[in-house]
């Protein structure tokens, strides 16, 4: 996806996060610990501008004010950290940037951004029992984040130890296959990008009908079973 694809999606998806900010602040966000929607908001614009800082002063100290607690200045406050951002973000792809993982350019940041953005809009959407659709097309390549960065830098970081057995992941609908760990896959996992992207980010079980299994069922699970993300 270029540049414009993922600017494009992260605008869309902070303005369906912020829709869900006329609900219940108080909402638990059943995949983020005892985080609640107020919470998730805070994370989520806070986050917005350490990447922003990220990009324009290439530096990742950055640490954003607590978000106010009025619901009405909660969501203005949450726009104001997405345009912040994006207007950050809105540069040349290979301009240098600090990040936390390779490449150190705005388009590393262009990507994760919109990925989070899209996971967390799914997380509060769901919060408040609306949980929409995700793009097979952006789906796709958050799986690919997942195999190529995120676990990574979840195993350098020592947060998860490497993966015990590898796995084959088939999005259906796109036809894309990685596979996630060491050596020869012992199970396979097939259904939608999304459904996988989901699972991979521990919003879906692995038990769900939306997965299908092949080969060795519960070593695949155990490899699946750690932090594979933050």
């Amino acid at each position: 996806m270029d540049s414009a694809g993922y600017l494009a999606h992260t605008r869309r998806d902070m303005d369906a996060f912020g829709a869900c900010l006329g609900g219940d602040l108080s909402a638990p966000v059943e995949h983020c610990g005892d985080w609640t929607l107020y919470d998730l908001a805070g994370h989520l614009g806070g986050q917005n501008l350490w990447a922003a800082a990220a990009v324009t002063e290439r530096r990742g100290d950055y640490e954003a004010a607590p978000a106010p607690r009025d619901a009405a200045a909660l969501a203005a406050w949450l726009s104001h950290t997405g345009a912040v951002l994006l207007a950050a973000l809105d540069a040349d792809p290979d301009t240098p940037a600090w990040t936390i993982a390779p490449p150190p350019t705005v388009g590393f940041w262009q990507r994760r951004r919109c990925l989070e953005t899209l996971i967390h809009r799914w997380d509060a959407e769901h919060a408040v029992g609306a949980a929409g659709p995700i793009d097979p097309g952006l789906a796709d390549d958050g799986v690919a984040e997942v195999v190529d960065v995120m676990l990574p830098r979840q195993i350098r970081l020592g947060r998860t130890g490497p993966l015990p057995h590898a796995v084959r992941l088939t999005a259906t609908d796109t036809g894309s296959t990685w596979i996630l760990g060491p050596g020869d896959p012992v199970a396979a996992i097939s259904g939608a990008a999304a459904d996988i992207l989901l699972l991979l980010w521990g919003r879906l079980d692995a038990g769900d009908p939306a997965i299908g299994w092949d080969g060795d069922v519960e070593r695949g699970r155990a490899a699946l079973s750690g932090a594979l993300v933050p």
